[in-house]
This record gives structure tokens, C-alpha cells and sequence, in this order.
């Protein structure tokens, strides 16, 4: 039967779906369901999301991979529990060197913006400290679609052709591996059609009975210093050796009764943080007012040139998440909010292409978990015969000498993945979180708001039209942002921009537990080919 699997010219509908015993929600069926499979097999949360994130760098392999960075936050033992398993750059790199290559900026594809994958580590890490399940049993199912192959979904089937056509036009021979992997019929897979990497299933093996000690200091270390010195590149085995993710405090606000958690820099959920917190002080009479929506859209642009001009490894940070946290810098920002668009610049607080699931078990354990190679299929290098293709999240460092996050060697770079989690008085409400780019921590904004002050369930929250902020007083539309709104919004003196679909609005998850019943309520993006797999 011949059909167009993008092509949907009626608008359809998704309920919220609840479960009891476990749930798993992301943005491809297979990987939801097996997340699902393993919480049947008596795993727990942290061990579906483990399992969920492993098949996704096999069956979403555009937007992540096991070359990228991780970030997650835990509920388990009655607390949150944050991760960090982002890398820094490579020891050997500098802004010397790179300025020396004649670059002006930190490329997307190639060599110079990779830094030290840290995902691996972050499977490794969740496993030990919360897994009940072998991490051999749990990588099982990534393993075998890999070796098996599996069909092509739609969405990914589109971002899949992007990402050959990008990287075919670099006509260069680094890119070999890529094309030997992601495209061995000369093309990328179209939806439906079957695709599977045998060098991926050896490598997520070698993770799986080594605990990715073979990732760091074993034969796949040896085989990724081995392709950067043949190529030219700065990554070393001693700068995966060196490398461990670190367990961190998740940082929050109160929005109106409710704790909104996120991880601490160098990730860019303080952003989120910063905009709720100037939005906490307006009142909004309902979801679809021009007011409404001009108050998120201001606030948003103000925390984002903070965290811009602020954001990045914490080490070198020059103001810390409290103080841009503080009531009193709240109240200064809440201040500048008129009735027309202003041009945002950064303040001065007081002194002082990425795949997003969440999980949760009958427990009452849930996980919110992030991870990304930065652009579609990352920095384009494949490490010959393994399936490992490695991030660009270099392409976040600045090559301007006074910026706080310039280029430096073994220097986390300012972070766009953001996981985030909801309480209320202390008691879990849930995971939540939205994947690509800067729009996440506006995403996380908006969807609270649909949560918080509009009383919408996770499914609708998800599904209601986003806006995203691009850069002074630019703002774009979904295409099914209303007209209406729209040029309200224009008379305040944004410049309205409407795209063409919506693959840059993000794509998202929620799960949500009742705290008296334990069922679990949950949504997925529309946006995707998501699913929330329930029991």
C-alpha cells in the first residue's frame, strides 16, 4: 500500500493516557516501548529510562547518539537526585589553535567541535546507583534493534534526509564512516524502510558488560584516539580516561505553590528558572490573551540574554544561579515589562538535534532524562565500525576572549539540554521536558503556564501552540498559532514571524503521578512520533 507518511491534512487528537504500574514516554514508539518492556521485566524507572535512551541512539540516531552528553534528574529514596553528564572539551584544544586553523567560529561539522561524550557514563552511573536490572538486560533491547534493524519513523525519516544532504554537501572524506553507517544504499532510509548498524550492537555490548568502562579506558577508547590522531583531531583516550559525570543539587523556583526543578549550570535550564520567577509576580485573567502571552514572551527575552552572557562551566562563572535567582533581581527585571516589546539586554544580579523521555514505576520512582549529540547527527565524525557518531556540543564555545564562555581546554561549554521536574510542598508531581535547541527552556515556560495557571492536562499542555523567541524583537509562530493573537502581538511592537511547520518548537513529554492513587497520567508530543507506553 503507497501512501504519504508526513502527509496528515486533518487535525487529530490525543487523550491523556494513565497508567498504574509504570510508564514511559517519549519521542519514538519502539523506544517507549522498550522502556515499558523492561519495567515488566521488574526493572525500575531508572532502568527504563536507561533502556529507553539506549534504543533511541539506535532508532532517532539524527538527534542523539552514544557520543553525546546526558543530563537527568531522579526522584528515588524520597529526594531528587541531579546528573550532570556533560564532557568538556578536549585537554589539547585551545583558542589559540583553533584561531591558528583560520575559524572565527566553532564549525558545526568535523573535528574542532568535538568535545568528550559523557551519555555512555551517565548509563553507567544511573545503573549502579538506582538500576535493579544488569545493565546487560537493560541495553538488551537497543542491542537487538541495531543488529535486527528496525522501520524508519516519519518524523525521523525527515530530519534523517536533512542531516544526508547537509553532510553530503561537505564533500570531504572525514565524513566516510558517516555515510557507511547512516546512509549504506548511497541514501538515507525513507519511513517505513528498514535500517540497522551491526558495529553499533558490538559497541552497545562492549558498554553493557564492561559497565562503559570500555568506552573510556578500553578498545572503544583506543579505537576513537586512534581516528583522531589518524584525522587530525584533538580528542585523546586520556581525556575519556579522565572523564566521570558528576551528581549534583537540581535548582529551583516557587511558581505559585509549586517547585520547578532544573539542573544547575552549565546547562541552560536556569533560564526557564529566571523567566518563571519574573512571571510569578503577574496574574493572568486567562491562556489566550495578547497579555498573556506578551508577559512570558518579555520575560522569557530577558532571562535568556542573562543566561547568554552568563552561562557557562560553573567554574568559570561570573555570577553564581543564586544571585540571578534572587527576589530582589526578579523584582529589577519584572520592572522593565511595559505594554510594548522591548529589545532585551543582560542585567547586573546583585553580587554575592536531542531526545527527551520520561519514566516512572509503580513506586513511585521517576526520572526526567535528556540526551543530545547538540546538532542532527552532532559533528558528522563516525567512529569507523561502531555506530558511535560524536557531538558538536563544542559549537557552543565562544571564540571571543572576554566572553565567559570562550573556548578553553577541558571547559564545559554553555548547555541547551534541560530536563526538568515539578513539586509541590516537597511531594513529586513529575518529569517534564522538551527537546531541541533554545527553545527548550521557553517550552518549559510555556507548558508549565498551560499546567499551573490554566489547569490543562499533560496531552493538551503539549499540544497547545508555541512561540519561540529568536533574537531582539523577533519572535516566530507555529503555524497553527492564531492569526488573532498574532497580530496582537504585532501591535505591541513584536516582529511576528509565522513558520512553515513546526520542527523547531520542540518535542516533549510529561508524566504526571496523582500523590494519593499512584496513577500516572501522561502526554506526549504531537509533534513527534511519540507514544506514552503505559502498564
Amino acid at each position: 500500500m503507497k501512501f504519504e507518511p508526513l502527509f496528515n491534512p486533518y487535525p487529530s487528537q490525543r487523550m491523556t493516557t494513565y497508567g498504574r504500574k509504570g510508564m514511559v514516554a517519549t519521542s519514538q514508539p519502539l523506544a517507549a516501548q522498550a522502556g515499558l518492556d523492561i519495567l515488566k521485566k521488574g526493572g525500575n524507572a531508572v532502568d527504563a529510562a536507561i533502556a529507553t535512551a539506549a534504543c533511541l541512539t539506535v532508532v532517532e540516531p539524527n538527534s542523539n547518539s552514544i557520543g553525546g552528553d546526558t543530563f537527568a534528574i531522579v526522584w528515588s529514596e524520597g529526594k531528587l537526585h541531579g546528573l550532570n553528564a556533560s564532557g568538556p572539551s578536549p585537554a589539547a584544544i585551545s583558542l589559540e589553535q583553533v584561531k591558528a586553523e583560520g575559524l572565527e567560529r566553532i564549525p558545526t561539522y568535523g573535528m574542532v567541535p568535538v568535545t568528550v561524550p559523557g551519555t555512555p557514563a551517565a548509563w553507567a552511573a544511573l545503573s549502579e546507583r538506582f538500576g535493579r536490572l544488569p545493565l546487560t538486560e537493560v541495553l538488551q533491547p537497543a542491542i537487538d534493534y541495531a543488529e535486527q534493524g528496525f522501520p524508519v519513523s516519519p518524523t525521523i525519516a525527515k530530519y534523517w534526509a536533512d542531516g544526508f544532504k547537509n553532510i553530503g554537501n561537505l564533500q570531504h572524506e572525514l565524513y566516510g564512516p558517516w555515510f557507511d553507517t547512516f546512509a549504506p544504499d548511497g541514501r538515507a532510509p525513507a519511513a517505513g524502510e528498514i535500517w540497522r548498524s551491526e558495529g553499533h550492537a558490538r559497541t552497545l555490548r562492549s558498554i553493557a558488560e564492561t559497565k562503559a568502562e570500555s568506552f573510556y579506558r578500553g578498545e572503544l577508547a583506543d579505537k576513537i584516539d586512534r581516528h583522531f590522531r589518524e584525522k587530525g583531531g584533538y580528542l585523546r583516550k586520556e581525556d575519556l580516561a579522565a572523564y566521570a559525570p558528576e551528581w549534583v543539587e537540581p535548582i529551583h523556583v516557587n511558581y505559585k505553590g509549586y517547585e520547578v526543578w532544573e539542573i544547575p549550570p552549565n546547562g541552560q535550564g536556569l533560564i526557564a528558572l529566571i523567566a518563571l520567577n519574573i512571571l510569578k509576580g503577574f496574574d493572568f485573567a486567562a491562556k489566550d490573551l495578547v497579555d498573556t502571552y506578551h508577559k512570558q514572551i518579555e520575560a522569557v527575552k530577558l532571562a535568556f540574554v542573562d543566561g547568554l552572557k552568563y552561562i557557562t562551566d560553573p567554574r568559570r562563572m561570573s555570577v553564581s544561579a543564586e544571585q540571578l535567582l534572587s527576589e530582589a533581581y526578579a523584582d529589577e527585571r519584572r520592572a522593565l515589562i511595559g505594554e510594548q516589546a522591548l529589545v532585551p539586554e543582560p542585567g547586573e544580579p546583585p553580587k554575592g538535534g536531542t531526545v527527551y523521555l520520561a519514566a516512572a514505576d509503580g513506586e513511585g520512582n521517576m526520572v526526567s532524562f535528556i540526551q543530545s549529540h547538540a546538532g542532527d547527527f552532532g559533528a558528522g565524525v563516525v567512529i569507523p565500525g561502531t555506530g558511535i557518531c560524536m557531538q558538536n556540543r563544542g559549537t557552543g564555545f565562544s571564540l571571543n576572549p572576554d566572553h565567559p564562555n570562550v573556548l578553553e581546554p577541558g571547559k564545559k561549554t554553555f548547555h541547551t539540554i534541560i530536563p526538568g521536574f515539578l513539586t509541590r510542598n516537597g511531594v513529586p508531581v513529575g518529569p517534564f521536558g522538551v527537546m531541541c535547541g533554545s527553545i527548550q527552556p521557553q517550552a518549559h515556560v510555556q507548558i508549565l503556564l498551560n499546567t499551573i495557571e490554566f489547569g490543562l492536562n499533560p496531552q493538551a499542555a503539549l499540544d497547545a501552540p508555541r512561540w519561540r523567541w529568536l533574537r531582539d524583537k523577533v519572535i516566530e509562530v507555529e503555524p497553527q498559532f492564531p492569526d488573532y493573537l498574532a497580530q496582537a502581538l504585532a501591535r505591541k511592537g513584536h516582529t511576528v514571524q509565522r513558520a512553515l511547520d513546526s520542527g523547531m518548537f520542540g518535542r516533549g513529554q510529561i508524566i504526571f503521578r496523582d500523590p494519593e492513587s499512584g496513577v500516572l497520567a501522561g502526554g506526549t508530543e504531537p509533534r513527534a512520533d511519540g507514544e506514552v507506553a503505559a502498564w
